[in-house]
């Protein structure tokens, strides 16, 4: 029996490919449930093989309770501690002691049980294995053949029995795929499920688009490229950024390569989508420039406050700039981190003087000022009043125009009124507390949720009820933020909705009132 049990544990561990130890495991188990069936009472066994002999021994046990806190309930399972403390003067509450029986034969019976439960473990060790192989893997590129098609989920075989997943939201629109195709993804997570680990692949991510150029440039795996950001609108258009190491080396043009080589595998492996190849560059200004590629920038308004950017182009790029339903410039905003907001040049020069003389008003009445003044603050860059109490003082004091009485008097101006507005806006918010589905909600910061119980806008279903006419002249928002947020809190009206026609009604309500955003703008 011992060579038996020994000669089971080597063919399947060298069969399956696993640990010899999870075998003897799942023999342990076997025999204790053969042993269990002996007895005619629901008792607890142990089973302890030897790894280098195969034999084994049997045991019988019980779980010593506590017999103040501890309930009594399986009398063949379980003993209290005052009968057994004398004999086992060391034993405490929880732990178990044993009493040797005879064990049972590895026979028939018990080889039919130790089977399944091989079976069982066998599974549950492949599975585990595979989880910690493609773990460590994610964000590796991987390819398979389809396997099958399931509701548009592509199923992919890997190799060595294992599938991963493209779910349908994760391959690329409009994309012919049949069983037997060969297809790459992006591994992206790696889940376990009880019909085994489910690998996630993705075709429509950024990190796919770089792991595809890691393959056709050579520069890149040598470091002499790097990719420093991507963005895509999966199946039309993509825009990746890219910087070289070594002065010698075009980025641009290594990774368009030969007439176009590389960047045609790429774009072929995307189903045709079009990629844009930016130089990038550390001046924010400058890479969104270049991302604004094919338009041309006239000029271009830094907010870094705010992260964002005014871009100013010719009329007649303007369309060019935006793209076919806003793609460029939603592209172009992805791939460089900043908020894009695009306009004509004759439109910018307006906002800049409008944005001017708001500024020059703001400091003539805070800082109770003439209007000299302020234009040299405001052409010194201050524009704000926080920029006037706490950008350091020798700044300030190397203005020709200024001297140390002006600048302090100006700072201690500044403060008190930025000290007065903070008591002023707590003392508003502090009136309501928001609910907490306002307060949770999409898009919503605490600041704007306080700003809106103060209105007596407590709840999504109060805000759902507003107009962003009735919004726009809160601090700090502007008519597109007012209409997002109002659609947020207008969801669960279509979630609701048990007829598309009433569907139908809301989504023209909030389409009607885009549309008059758009047109204010």
């Amino acid at each position: 029996m011992s060579k038996e049990i020994l000669l089971v544990v080597d063919t399947v561990a060298h069969e399956r490919g696993i640990e010899k130890e999870i075998i003897f495991q799942a023999l342990e188990l076997a025999l204790a449930s053969a042993t269990k069936k002996k007895y005619t009472k629901d008792v607890e066994v142990r089973v302890d093989i030897d790894r280098n002999t195969g034999d084994y021994e049997t045991f019988r046990c019980w779980q010593v309770l506590d017999d103040e806190v501890d309930p009594f309930e399986y009398y063949d399972k379980q003993v209290l501690l005052s009968r057994v403390i004398d004999d086992n003067p060391e034993i405490n509450p929880g732990e178990f002691i044993e009493e040797s029986i005879e064990s049972v034969e590895f026979g028939r019976i018990a080889a039919q049980a130790a089977k399944q439960v091989i079976v069982q473990k066998v599974r549950e060790a492949e599975r585990k294995k595979v989880v910690d192989e493609y773990q460590e893997r994610i964000g590796d590129m991987l390819s398979g053949t389809v396997k099958r098609i399931e509701r548009g989920n592509v199923i992919v075989d890997i190799g060595n029995n294992v599938d991963a997943i493209v779910k349908r939201e994760d391959m690329i629109p409009r994309e012919p795929v049949r069983n037997g195709d060969r297809v790459r993804g992006y591994l992206f997570d790696v889940k376990t499920q009880n019909r085994g680990p489910q690998l996630n692949l993705s075709r429509v991510s950024s990190e796919f688009l770089i792991e595809l150029f890691k393959i056709e440039v050579p520069e890149i795996g040598d470091g002499l490229i790097q990719i420093h950001s991507a963005a895509r609108d999966p199946g039309l258009r993509a825009k990746i950024a890219v910087e070289a190491h070594d002065e010698r080396i075009d980025p641009v043009g290594a990774c368009v390569g030969m007439r176009g080589s590389r960047v045609q595998v790429v774009s072929n492996e995307l189903a045709g989508e079009r990629v844009d190849i930016i130089l990038w560059d550390e001046n924010p200004a400058q890479f969104v420039i270049n991302a604004m590629s094919p338009a041309e920038v006239q000029s271009i308004v830094v907010d870094e406050e705010r992260h964002t950017m005014d871009v100013a182009v010719e009329e007649s790029q303007l369309s060019m700039a935006i793209g076919r339903n806003g793609q460029n410039i939603k592209l172009a905003s992805q791939l460089t981190g900043w908020e894009l907001n695009v306009m004509t040049a004759e439109e910018a020069e307006n906002k800049n003087q409008e944005d001017a003389e708001k500024a020059l008003n703001t400091l003539m009445d805070d800082l109770t000022v003439d209007e000299d003044l302020a234009i040299i603050l405001l052409n010194e860059g201050f524009t704000s009043l926080e920029e006037v109490a706490y950008v350091p003082i020798q700044e300030m004091l190397e203005i020709e125009e200024l001297d140390e009485d002006i600048v302090l008097a100006l700072r201690d101006r500044a403060k008190d009124v930025l000290l007065t507005k903070a008591i002023s806006d707590e003392e508003q918010l502090g009136d309501a507390d928001p609910a907490a589905d306002l307060l949770e909600m999409d898009g919503m910061d605490e600041t704007l949720a306080h700003q809106l119980a103060s209105r007596n806008i407590i709840t999504m279903e109060d805000l759902a009820e507003q107009s962003v006419d009735e919004l726009i002249d809160i601090e700090g928002l502007d008519e597109k933020r007012a209409a997002e947020i109002i659609m947020t809190a207008r969801a669960p009206w279509f979630a609701e909705s048990d007829s598309d026609s009433s569907a139908d009604s809301v989504s023209n309500t909030v389409t009607a009132e885009e549309q008059q955003t758009e047109d204010k703008q």
